[in-house]
């Protein structure tokens, strides 16, 4: 049909000029307006075609801020000492975290296994989304044992930062006891967290954190953005 070609060929074109670096990562493409008067389309054709340069990973939209050139994945050494904001910052881009759930609640059966407590006793849970400049590249899902850390949740909602956290309340060095990788497809909340479509290739990775003594501090389960992120295996002290 028609129509089909039509915004078919401005994905095309635009798709051509990301690939010759007019438009490099990172960058802001021009307005739905600019476009279709660019195009001499209206707005619905462009968006269609910027929708299937989304679903091949090339763009991705933030609210209220405009269409933006996917970045280059960011490379997230996985190694003993696992920290975001370090290994973002080295990557040569801007951490940032939204923490979208902090609460209490009776851990379950296999929680309480990992973290050496008894089912039912309280655990602290943290939620969010971590970006390299500005960009979703991941989905976390934390937990601390309540009884050893009272104060953590008012220091994460205070700081945005586990590790300042944990600092806080007198846990200044932790180490990664393990971590178990699964390839997964993003369901649809998972996505929309994201920023992806929905199905996009994840890789869940699920840690436990010790101190010093071996004791576990944090269960974690993060959902990294398969396109945004190359996982390495780190050779820490």
């Amino acid at each position: 049909m028609p129509k089909e070609a039509l915004w078919s060929a401005i994905a095309a074109t635009l798709t051509a000029e990301v690939a010759a670096g007019h438009y490099r990562p990172g960058d802001r493409l021009p307005t739905e307006a600019a476009l279709a008067a660019r195009f001499g389309v209206n707005r619905h054709t462009v968006r269609h075609a910027l929708a299937a340069l989304a679903d091949r990973g090339l763009v991705h939209s933030r609210r209220g801020a405009g269409v933006f050139v996917t970045q280059r994945p960011t490379d997230y050494p996985l190694g003993r000492r696992v920290r975001f904001r370090q290994n973002v910052l080295a990557a040569g881009q801007t951490p940032s975290r939204r923490i979208s759930r902090t609460e209490t609640r009776p851990c379950d059966a296999d929680e309480a296994r990992a973290l050496g407590l008894a089912p039912g006793d309280p655990v602290h849970v943290v939620e969010g989304v971590s970006l390299a400049d500005d960009q979703a590249i991941a989905a976390f899902r934390s937990l601390f044992p309540a009884g050893r850390f009272p104060d953590l949740l008012p220091a994460v909602r205070e700081t945005g930062s586990i590790t300042a956290a944990l600092a806080s309340a007198g846990l200044p060095d932790y180490t990664r006891a393990e971590t178990r990788l699964t390839a997964e497809l993003a369901d649809p909340v998972l996505a929309a967290a994201l920023g992806i479509r929905a199905n996009a290739p994840v890789m869940r990775t699920v840690a436990l954190n010790i101190d010093p003594d071996r004791l576990p501090v944090e269960l974690g389960t993060t959902w990294f953005a398969g396109e945004r992120v190359t996982l390495t295996i780190a050779d820490q002290p």
